[in-house]
Parts: C-alpha cells; structure tokens; sequence
C-alpha cells in the first residue's frame, strides 16, 4: 500500500450513492488503479453526515490519515432527495402563472385514464401540483412561430407579482403558451418577478424545457421549483462540507442526472428538475460498463433493493432514454433512462386478498421495522422471510453483521401456510414466484414495448436482493445467460465513476418533411450545440475533447407522439434530411411492426430537434485476472436449502464467493454468497467465474 503520509501525491476519485438503508461508496486511485468500496449508514435526517462518513471511512481504506481530503480529485454523487420529496408528497406551497384563460390547464390536464378507460366510472382525479386558487393568468400571447399575438401586460404582470408576494408563495413555475418559440414574455415575467417578489424562487419553462405541449411542460417547470429550494441547500450543504474537508480547497463534485450524465453542484442548483429518478440511472450505467467489458452488448439490468427492483434496457453500452417519464403522479419530459420500477424488493410484504388468494407488494416493510426476520417488531411476511425459511439467504446479512431471526420467519411462513392450505414450503415457494413474475412481466415491458425479444438479451442483476431470483427469472423470460458483477451491491456507486458530463437541448421546430429547409435545420442545431458547448466550457471541457449529439423526434402526420432517431453532424442537406427520415421509418417498423415508407400519402413531420454536449471523464479500468483450471470452488459449509416445494429442503454446498478464482465452475444446487448479496444456484444450472470476476449463470447443457 502507498506511505500513508504522503496523500497530496495521490489522487482518489469517490463515486457515492445514497440510498434508504445505506450508502454505498466506491473509490479509485487514478494512479495505481485500485478500487475500493464500502458501505456506512445513511442519515435520513442529514443526509450529509451519511455522505461525509462515507468519504471518511473509504479515505481509511486506502490508508489515508483520517480527517484530511486533500488526496480527493472529485466526488459524484446520486441522490433520491428530489425523488423522495415528490413520491413522499412533500411539496410546499407552490404558485403557477400562466396565460390569461388558461387558468385550468393543470385541471384539465390530459384525457388519458390510468389502466384504461375501463377505470373511469372509478378514478379520482389526483389533487394536481397547484391548486386553483394559486394559479394566476397574465395577458399577452404569442403564436407557434413565437411572433407576438397579444402584448405582455406589465402592469398585470406586477399585481400578479405582488398578490404571491402578500400571500407567502415564494415558490413560482412560469408557463406562457409558445414560450419555447419565444422566451421574451417569460423573461419579461421573470424581471418583473425580481423587482416584485425578489424572495421568491422562480422557474421558467423555456429555461426548463423549450418543448411544446404545453401542460407537460407546465408540470416539468413546476416540479423544477418545487423540488429546487430543498435540493439547492443539500447539494450546497455538502459541497461545502467536502471543500472544508479537504481544507478549502474547492473539490469537483458532480450530482448524476436522470440523462445518464453528471453535472457540477454549481449548475445542478440551477437544473434540480433534472436529477429526478438519477438513483436507477447510474446502477444502470455501471451495469452497462461491467456488460460490455465483458463481452455482452445487448443486455437488461435489474437493480433488486429493499423495497423495489428497477430492470432497464441497455444496448451497445449505451442505456435507453426516455422523455415519457413520471414521478409518481407528476408526469416529466425531461430525457431519463428509461427504468421500469416494479414493488418487488426484500421488504415486499406478502398479503390475503379479499377473495383469499396471496398477493405481494407493493407495500414494503421497508428497513425499520423490516421484515420478520430482522427481529424489530416486524408483523407481516416478506419475501426476505420466504429466502430465509427456505435456506436460499444466510441466518445473517452483510457478512454476519445483522443477525436474522430465522425462527420469526418460520412462524410468519407457518401461519400465512395455514390461511392458505398449503404447506409452508409451498407458501414461501409461492411468495417468490410471484415475486419472480413481477420482476419477469417489468422486464418484458421494457423490451417487447420497443419490438425487443427478451431472449435475444443477457440479464445483469445486481443490487443486495437482485440475484436471489435469478434462476427462476431465466425459466420464466427464456433468458439464456445472467451476469452478476463483483461487489453487487455497489454497482450503482461504481457507475458514479463511469458517467460523462451531459447537458440536453431541446427546440421544438414542427415542420412536415417536404417543407423543411436544411439551412434553418443546422442553423437550430448550430444554435443549441452552441448553447451546450458554452455549458461545457464553464464545466473545464475544451474544444478539443467535447463532443456532441444529435437526434430528432419525427412522426407520421397526424399522430400524437414521436419517434426518436440520430441525425448526422455537420452542415445538413436533402440528402441527410432523408437519411433521418429513412432511419424514422426502420424505427418505427420495430417498434410497432409496421411503417409508411412506400406510401407517399403518409407524410413525416418533424417535432423536436435535439443536442446532447458530452464531455468526458476518465473511466476506471475493470481489472483481468488470469483464468484457473475450471475446479469447483472450496465449500465454506452445506444447509438445507428447498429449491422445489414438493422436493422439500435439500443438503447443499454453500461457497464463499471472494474465494472463488476466475475459471471456478459450480454446479446447482449451490449456494454463493458474498458480504451484500447472495446467489441461489437451483438445480440445472451452473455458474462460472470469469476473467474479471463476474459470475456468469447458465443452464446445464443436456
């Protein structure tokens, strides 16, 4: 290990997700290469202690004195405090403005019906984000073209300024029609807001998303404000720390964004809106590295926790996005990774419907008081206490740090067995199958969705539950392989490491295809290529080593929604023009089976052009072993474990997986199980050890 008292020579870089339970820290050593991760406590009530004695205690690993940061190079950082605060409902008082006569957007919002119109008769309306009375209209109005209709009422304006002021709001979203064809009302709206109502917090559609379609983009601007005051103090709160940690010296500290990139504190402050839903992102991110280095391009990740898994499609290396998204009940279009969540995490608690037949999840038992098994004064069976009952899991978690109360979890299972006349093995069986087709039926809806055929993929799982239920998701999907990193449980801090510096530019531009000049094209490219190179410059990107992406949302005439696609680089033309359409038709032929491009009356139109500004950060290099001779690994014990209710529980190997070297081949049944996580290997499948560590899951050949 380096001297110890020499750590200005080193330079670490931390990658830090916090989660519910725990948070998960990961560190490399630029130089050296060596990776190190660890977990401590989170800290609901502060988060920051939770992220600083992460800091610490993996500084301690690599043999840097205590309370001394000078070696950090930078931190990033995924968080849920966003999410948290919108799933959890804890929106303060926020106030809306918008055009005179358009009052009730928000209220009418959108036809659709969740789960179909079936479910009219018996859908509530949700109360929305702001209640009528907050809402405020301005006049003035602009047409699609952004050319003024109406002049912008100033005065009006300032009453409007000041009626918020008097009555407390002092969180504010701003959405004029056609304001993404024209920012000048908004900004007009926006000054008189500063000399009015300077307390207040203001956001703006057309800073937040210059996209039409105008209630979602009022509902992405006002959770923007809603979640921006209490994300501003955490991220400031903690950069603050980190820089007095490492004796005022101002450290790099990026925050992932749901994009699948990062960006520095000191911009994120300014684009809360877009660190909504990251946690997923980054697990999915790292994934996607561990994947293709180890040979697999075409793969789905499931990130199984406490309380939800979230499985994600990953193809090439790269994860599919989405501007579809929502957060609970507040629909968002900012570019997301597109993750599925399904309710089927460690705590989901099993439960008798009415009509007495066993359900499983949503509901959580969540971490306190937890499942039986933990021995908190839990009341209801989980699926931790159907592994623990049926031997798949440890009478332990984390290495032996957290006992389980194994006998618990039998009197649950038992009693639960009985209501439903089955045996108890039969019970816990049941509970995990179900638990297995939730998790089976969220994987297909991110493939078959996007024409896709799960079969086609190999599966990541990771995360402290996600490799539990890993044999039976391949029966069910027809999964041919399944890989399961090192360290499962910090996956998602190690993606922290792998993410790029990303910004999104959006620009609605609705032309049909025939009309559409490629001059004004590229111009509205160059334009927002401009606008992500000037983001990437203040960021430490030069010239030389940022990069940009473009893509265009197009559609046939007369439909509702788009489809994404690629467009060239460079100056446009009719050539390239249609070769945008030509990749428009192929997209929309595998996504939903047909398209129009021998039909001359079905005409394309283009919606949305768009700018992704990269730039790169050094990835950490995922170290290769020399593979060993194929033995089978050294058995830490055996227990009974049941991988088949009428079989009942059978003697089975248990290995410690560190001990296991690259080349390791076991055969199920088996049991492998590491510090965070555990792999159940049922009878007929075998798993081996690779040259980077992972574990690769197959069925035995006949």
């Amino acid at each position: 290990m380096p001297d110890a008292t020499t750590p200005a020579q080193r330079r670490i870089r931390i990658g830090i997700d916090t989660g519910g339970t725990f948070t998960d820290v990961v560190a490399l050593d630029e130089d050296s290469g060596d990776l190190v991760t660890t977990k401590t406590p989170s800290t609901p009530s502060n988060p920051a202690d939770g992220f600083m004695a992460g800091i610490e205690k993996v500084l301690g690993l690599l043999g840097l004195p205590q309370g001394q940061g000078d070696a950090i190079a930078a931190v990033s950082h995924g968080t849920t405090v966003a999410t948290n605060q919108l799933l959890e409902g804890k929106v303060d008082r926020l106030g809306f403005i918008t055009n005179t006569g358009y009052e009730a957007m928000l209220e009418i919002a959108r036809q659709s019906v969740p789960d179909g119109y079936g479910n009219s008769y018996f859908w509530v309306k949700p109360d929305r984000i702001v209640p009528r009375d907050l809402v405020q209209g301005v006049e003035g109005r602009l047409d699609f073209t952004g050319e003024e209709v109406r002049p912008f009422d100033e005065e009006g304006a300032r009453r409007v300024a000041r009626w918020f002021r008097d009555r407390g709001i002092n969180t504010l979203g701003v959405c004029f029609l056609h304001a993404y064809a024209n920012p000048d009302h908004e900004e007009r709206m926006r000054r008189v807001l500063a000399e009015e109502h300077p307390d207040a917090v203001v956001s703006v559609s057309s800073e937040v998303l210059r996209e039409y379609r105008e209630y979602e983009r009022a509902m992405t601007t006002l959770v923007d404000a809603a979640v921006k005051p209490r994300l501003s103090a955490y991220v400031t709160n903690i950069a603050q720390r980190l820089n007095s940690y490492a004796g005022e010296r101002p450290v790099p500290f990026y925050v992932m964004k749901s994009n699948g990139g990062v960006l520095s504190a000191a911009e994120v402050v300014h684009q809360p809106i877009t660190t909504v839903l990251s946690g997923p992102a980054a697990g999915a991110l790292g994934a996607a590295l561990i994947a293709q280095v180890a040979g697999f391009d075409k793969v789905l990740t499931s990130d199984g926790g406490g309380t939800s898994t979230d499985v994600s499609v990953v193809i090439d290396g790269e994860p599919t996005l989405t501007t579809e998204g929502s957060v609970g009940a507040f629909p968002s279009k900012i570019p997301m990774i597109d993750v599925v969540t399904v309710g089927a995490g460690g705590g989901s608690i099993a439960w008798l419907s009415p009509e007495g037949t066993l359900k499983v999840g949503p509901h959580s038992a969540g971490a306190d008081p937890g499942p039986l098994c933990y021995g908190k004064g839990g009341t209801e069976v989980t699926i931790t206490d159907a592994h623990v009952f049926l031997g798949r899991i440890p009478p332990h978690l984390l290495g032996g740090e957290i006992p389980l109360d194994v006998e618990a979890a039998r009197a649950g299972i038992e009693s639960l067995a009985k209501e439903l006349g089955l045996t108890p093995e039969a019970c816990a069986s049941g509970i995990l199958e179900i638990s297995a087709w939730n998790q089976a039926n969220a994987l297909r809806q991110v493939t078959v969705k996007r024409g896709l055929d799960v079969r086609d993929f190999a599966l990541v799982t990771f995360g402290g539950s996600g490799s539990l239920l890993l044999c039976r998701l391949m029966d069910v999907l027809g999964i041919p392989t399944v890989l399961v990193p090192p360290n499962p449980g910090n996956v998602s801090a190690f993606g922290l490491l792998t993410v790029d510096v990303k910004n999104d530019y959006v620009q609605t531009h609705v032309r049909l295809a025939e009309a559409l000049d490629p001059a004004t094209v590229t111009g509205v490219y160059d334009e927002l290529s401009g606008q992500a190179a000037v983001a990437l410059e203040g960021e430490g990107f030069g010239p030389e080593v940022r990069s940009f992406v473009r893509t265009a949302d197009l559609r046939y005439f007369g439909q509702a929604f788009e489809v994404r696609v690629p467009v060239p680089e460079g100056d446009l033309d009719d050539a390239a023009l249609q070769q945008v359409a030509d990749a428009f038709h192929a997209e929309h032929r595998a996504l939903y089976g047909y398209d129009f491009s021998t039909d001359p009356s079905q005409q394309v139109e283009w919606v949305n052009l768009r700018v992704s500004g990269i730039g790169p950060i050094k990835r950490p290099e995922i170290p290769r072993h020399e593979l060993g001779d194929g033995a089978p690994g050294t058995e830490k014990g055996r227990r009974g474990v049941c991988f088949d209710a009428e079989a009942g529980h059978v003697d089975t190997p248990v290995l410690w997986r560190p001990d296991l070297v690259p080349g390791t081949v076991v055969q199920g049944p088996a049991i492998i199980e590491e510090f965070g996580s555990t792999v159940p290997l049922h009878p007929g499948f075998s798993a081996r050890v690779d040259e980077h560590l992972n574990i690769i899951v197959t069925r035995e050949s006949n």
